[in-house]
């Protein structure tokens, strides 16, 4: 059995989603089942707050198919089952919750403002940085922000301590006046000539940050 609860991790589970998605409810368990391989396998998830688990059973011996789960086994046909299984899976962390990485008031505050000013939503494209998110901009598709959680010793500053940022684009003609490595830093896995990073700890106002963003946005549009 496959414990999913690292998967859930940085979600919010939505369970009207789930009994939409096709999940069944039993005390406080919502259970779905799917057949797979032309009905040879099926496919449990077990979802619950105390728990998030799956696996896959081999109809034929009603026993479970644990070569799914162990990586070093091979063989196209183990590979496909693997691939199938991890498709339905994929699909439901994406369709019955949504991500909740950033927890700082001023990160919480930076997504609502994009929401009701650009009708913007972060974007997760990182599957294997799943605290990296991006806003684009829809008419052209460019980003404008990106929220990251870093340690805070990638700025250069002595600590360990994880800190949630904000990359926007600012004037190259200007970036290095605006840049003190106090507050403001160059952008943080961006391009320094064009972006600047903020820590979203309520060093610097939020009226100011929303600002930046807009100044971002509009940056975004001649570029």
């Amino acid at each position: 059995m496959r414990d999913l609860s690292k998967e859930f991790e940085n979600r919010n589970i939505d369970y009207e989603r789930l009994i939409r998605y096709g999940f069944q409810k039993k005390n406080n368990t919502y259970i779905l089942k799917k057949f797979m391989q032309e009905q040879c396998f099926q496919a449990i998830v077990e979802i619950s707050d105390e728990k998030q688990v799956a696996k896959l059973m081999d109809l034929s011996t009603n026993e479970e198919f644990v070569l799914v789960d162990v990586r070093d086994s091979s063989g196209d046909f183990v590979g496909k089952i693997r691939e199938e299984y991890e498709e339905i899976l994929e699909d439901i962390f994406e369709n019955c919750s949504t991500f909740d990485v950033f927890q700082s008031k001023q990160a919480k505050e930076v997504i609502q403002y994009v929401k009701e000013k650009y009708q913007d939503d972060l974007e997760y494209l990182w599957k294997k940085f799943p605290k990296n998110a991006i806003f684009r901009n829809k008419k052209n598709h460019k980003w404008y922000a990106a929220l990251l959680v870093i340690p805070e010793k990638k700025l250069g500053i002595d600590s360990d301590k994880m800190i949630e940022i904000i990359d926007v684009r600012y004037q190259q003609e200007d970036i290095q006046n605006k840049i003190d490595n106090q507050k403001i830093w160059g952008g943080y896995h961006m391009n320094k000539e064009h972006w600047i990073t903020i820590k979203l700890d309520e060093t610097i106002d939020i009226k100011e940050i929303f600002q930046l963003i807009d100044n971002s946005y509009q940056l975004s549009l001649s570029r």
